[in-house]
């Protein structure tokens, strides 16, 4: 509290607003007043004093040197005084200089030390930057110099999309109006081309004049980011084969059949077992299991459409949800499936290939099931039929509910 009232008394007198010439005019006011006294006064008081008419000549005559001797020192005094203010002001003055040019190289290692991006920008159409620290050529690529005042490049253009650039306008104009930080991520394109994930945190203030500016930091979380999609497909996607999981799976097929149920459209579900899969890891080992998997998966992935989606439900077994499909087609789009897997040798690995064959049972929305539960029942009974009936066939689930085979007899 101490140092602000000191703070505050140096502010008052390094703000004082006498200048020059009205310092020079109280100087010659103080010399004109000394000298009228003089004029006044000198003269009768050396009358009063002397009454001698030589003692009064002589007094008179050196009554002019006195008057200068007198004021000499007066203006001297004067002088004196408004030297020894001015010489404190300026080193007043040279000391706050001192302390801010420290203070600012200690914001300079600050702000240069951090992991990202400082800055200080206006909140227009352009991101107009007026301040960005030497993090940006870390970040961007670029040179301070060339954000500032948009001179190269400026940071709008930086935002890898409109739809983002929108997106974050939008979230900013927000937080100002509710008078709050703001914090948001979006994709950014360096100077190299390369796209860099990037999160800001920053809130508006504004400036003397009124004008509205952003101040912030800009953080490079692309590492976050990848990891965050590593995490994301490890939920959804099965470690072995890299198709969707049974969760992914049951989750996009619930999606298809709102989506079939609100606009009127059918849909299919092809449920896919290997036949005799089990003799494979027998003979051969379970890492040439894997491998057979794995062909058989990419094989399946291959065969469908963009729209298609394709899933390992566990084991051996697999489902392919086919948008808008009626069961001509679901049928025919089996056949064809079951066929290129058949007619081709998938590898057990070092070398070696052997032949594969798949039973595929079809349910078709709505004819074999209103929802998802009903049709995957639907399904999963086809494909058992398949396999009793000699498996390396296609099967479709009629329309009416049929006895379910035991599953122990029918796996194989």
């Amino acid at each position: 509290m101490a140092s602000s009232g000191v703070d505050k008394q140096r502010n008052r007198r390094l703000s004082d607003h006498r200048g020059p010439a009205r310092r020079a005019l109280w100087a010659a006011a103080i010399y004109i007043a000394v000298g009228l006294v003089w004029v006044v006064f000198s003269d009768r008081l050396a009358e009063a004093w002397f009454s001698d008419a030589d003692t009064l000549s002589l007094v008179q005559t050196w009554k002019g040197f006195l008057f200068i001797m007198v004021t000499g020192a007066v203006l001297f005094a004067v002088t004196l005084r408004q030297f020894h203010k001015d010489r404190k002001l300026l080193a007043l003055q040279y000391d706050q200089r001192q302390a801010l040019r420290r203070r600012e190289r200690q914001l300079s290692v600050l702000m240069d030390n951090l992991p990202g991006m400082a800055y200080r920008c206006r909140f227009d159409e352009h991101w107009t930057m007026l301040f960005v620290s030497q993090g940006c050529e870390r970040l961007t690529g670029y040179l301070p110099g060339d954000l500032v005042h948009n001179r190269k490049v400026s940071f709008a253009e930086l935002i890898a999309d409109p739809e983002s650039s929108e997106r974050v306008l939008e979230e900013v104009r927000q937080a100002i109006d509710k008078r709050e930080p703001f914090s948001t991520e979006y994709p950014l394109i360096r100077k190299d081309g390369r796209q860099i994930w990037v999160w800001e945190r920053g809130r508006g203030v504004e400036d003397d004049d009124g004008e509205m500016l952003l101040e912030g930091i800009i953080l490079d979380i692309s590492d976050r980011k990848l990891l965050e999609d590593e995490l994301e497909e490890l939920a959804t996607r099965d470690p072995l084969t890299g198709l969707y999981n049974r969760r992914e799976s049951s989750r996009l097929l619930e999606d298809e059949m709102e989506r079939a149920r609100r606009y009127n459209r059918s849909m299919a579900l092809l449920w896919i077992d290997f036949d005799h899969f089990k003799e494979i890891n027998d003979t051969y080992g379970h890492a040439a299991g894997d491998s057979v998997l794995k062909s058989i998966s990419r094989l399946l992935g291959d065969s469908v459409r963009s729209v298609d989606s394709v899933g390992r439900f566990g084991g051996e077994e697999f489902v392919i949800i086919l948008p808008e499909m009626g069961v001509s087609e679901a049928h025919e789009t089996a056949e064809r499936i079951r066929h290129r897997v058949s007619s081709q040798l998938h590898p057990l690995g070092q070398g070696s290939e052997v032949p594969m064959t798949i039973s595929i049972g079809v349910a078709v929305y709505p004819d074999h099931g209103t929802d998802a539960s009903m049709l995957c029942a639907a399904a999963d009974r086809a494909m058992y039929a398949a396999k009793n009936q000699g498996r390396n066939c296609v099967v479709m689930a009629p329309a009416a509910e049929g006895a379910h085979n035991d599953r122990k007899d029918a796996r194989g």
